[in-house]
């Protein structure tokens, strides 16, 4: 993938240095939220809201009811979330010292209502809730939050939104909730909002991980693309071929299985799906550190040896092994980026496709099918970069979803043809092309280009991709927020909704606040208005203005 993009930013340096200059003039002015915007991100499907300000109890009591409500998922996330709204209060209810009662609050019990027992965490997983938050009555102290879903999984998406809602008063010393009464009816548009995570280029702790994950769940995106092996570095743990993490950069930079096992239950805890991919038949050098033989030659080192058996014995003891581990349906064989020299200078490859009379291209879409196969075989469905639907459109599984990432105009082709399609196109939504600003992210979208139903429907959702050539653990939360939430919020909320005419009005005082509620909850999140991501600020001022 390419690690940077041209794309200029001018239309936002002119933004840029009128927001400087204001600093300039008033760094001390105040900052005022615009009371006719929801400050929920991402922005619910439906929702009304009143003029009314709730006290929420600090000893709020969790009541967990319906077929899914002893669910550990269920009650883990409540205690989370209980972390986040009452962090700077005691969780001791405060006392009337004058008459020795305890102080009335608006809001004491939160009810969670999960209609079904099934923790099954796979694609199309319904995450839809509803949540109502008001005064019980006006003759009762006992306040009501109530969240509804049908899975363990709505009713989470559901605990973020409620939240978002509760802010902390310093001058009260209490968490509130504004503009109450709530009624909210939410479900997200897109099946699949993913981040894409690359720990090859470099190697990432599984505590950081664990802490993308965690951020994820902020922004409702649901999938982590896990991009773990590239020609830079085998990190994971293979038991079948026990040789492969030699390909690591170091014996302290790699993944145990456990380990692995670990960043999956993790992400279910939140709702997170992880689809693994393992980048075949190129982006593969890493792999011959072990087995020597997978290389064309020991001087012309990918793609692998499409001419040997061994290849595909290992692909396989690779995604039996993996099997084991990632439960999720979608399993990524990458596919890009294939330069086939080898296979044309390598003799004895060179032997074997005049043999099999096929050409390199030949020999490329030959691998790209039989790795599907191996994948079919396993009971996953095949995710593959576009390039194998640009080279031969009508050989791939039917099965098969594509994945954009080099322009637009592929994911139209894909569906027309019955293809199922994930957008990612690079010129937006490669959050390592720094230039490209929080707006172009905001604006890319999913469908363009699609206007029959039954072809819509085929467009699974979107990712943003984190490549790490340019990132590690000093930067990369930096470079992945704010901007993965401008697409997380494309990818949740309704199209009209967040098909605003003026983004700047509409928008980026919305996104601005997320952005510091992402700071405030410890993530890194780089200022929304960079001139380049993962920037430091430009200048002493608001977080909310930044």
């Amino acid at each position: 993938m390419l690690p940077f993009s041209q794309n200029s930013h001018y239309k936002l340096s002119f933004l840029v240095l009128l927001l400087w200059v204001s600093r300039l003039v008033d760094s001390k002015s105040g900052f005022e939220l615009d009371d006719s915007l929801t400050y929920l991100w991402p922005l619910p499907s439906e929702f009304t809201s009143g003029n009314q300000t709730l006290t929420v109890d600090p000893t709020l009591s969790f009541s967990a009811l319906g077929k899914g409500g002893n669910s550990k998922i269920l009650i883990e996330g409540f205690e989370r979330y209980k972390k986040i709204i009452f962090k700077h209060v005691s969780g001791i209810s405060l006392f009337d010292k004058s008459r020795g009662i305890r102080s009335v609050y608006d809001i004491s019990e939160l009810r969670v209502i999960v209609n079904s027992d099934s923790e099954e965490l796979q694609l199309g997983v319904d995450e839809s809730y509803t949540l109502f938050v008001a005064k019980k009555d006006g003759k009762s102290i006992v306040g009501e939050a109530t969240i509804e879903a049908n899975t363990v999984y709505g009713a989470l998406r559901g605990l973020e939104t409620f939240s978002q809602l509760c802010a902390f008063d310093y001058e009260t010393k209490s968490v509130q909730i504004y503009k109450a009464p709530w009624y909210i009816k939410d479900k997200p548009r897109f099946a699949f909002r993913g981040l894409m995570l690359d720990t090859s280029r470099h190697y990432l702790p599984i505590d950081v991980i664990k802490q993308i994950i965690e951020s994820m769940s902020y922004a409702k995106l649901n999938v982590l693309h896990w991009h773990i092996i590239d020609e830079e570095s085998f990190p994971l743990e293979v038991p079948s071929y026990p040789k492969l993490w030699n390909g690591a950069y170091t014996k302290w930079e790699r993944y145990t299985i456990e380990d692995a096992s670990e960043i999956v239950s993790f992400a279910k805890m939140r709702g997170i799906h992880i689809m693994a991919e393992v980048d075949v038949p190129g982006h593969a050098e890493s792999w011959g550190a072990g087995y020597p033989d997978l290389w064309p030659s020991s001087t012309c080192r990918e793609p692998l040896d499409v001419s040997k058996n061994f290849t595909f014995d290992l692909i396989s003891g690779i995604l039996s092994d993996m099997r084991k581990i990632f439960p999720f349906e979608l399993f990524h064989l990458g596919g890009d980026e294939v330069h086939t020299d080898c296979w044309t200078s390598t003799p004895h490859i060179k032997q074997w496709l005049k043999d099999q009379n096929m050409t390199a291209k030949d020999a490329y879409q030959y691998f790209v099918l039989k790795a599907q196969e191996i994948a079919i075989s396993k009971n996953w469905t095949p995710v593959n970069w576009e390039e194998t639907f640009n080279s031969f459109p009508s050989k791939l599984n039917p099965r098969t979803i594509v994945h954009n990432w080099l322009g637009s105009g592929v994911c139209p082709r894909a569906v027309a043809k019955g293809y199922r399609c994930i957008f990612s196109n690079q010129g937006a939504w490669y959050l390592d092309h720094l230039d490209v600003p929080w707006n172009e992210v905001y604006s890319a979208e999913p469908l363009e280009g699609i206007n029959n139903v039954s072809e819509q429907n085929l467009v699974l959702g979107g990712e943003v991709c984190m490549w790490g050539e340019t990132a590690d653990t000093s930067d990369v939360q930096q470079t992945i927020w704010p901007r993965a939430a401008a697409a997380a919020e494309r990818l949740w909320s309704k199209r009209e909704a967040v098909s605003a005419r003026n983004i700047t009005l509409a928008i980026l005082p919305r996104l601005h606040y997320f952005r510091c509620l992402l700071n405030r909850r410890g993530v890194q999140a780089a200022p929304v208005t960079n001139k380049y991501a993962r920037q430091p600020p430009f200048v002493a001022g608001s977080c909310y203005e930044q």
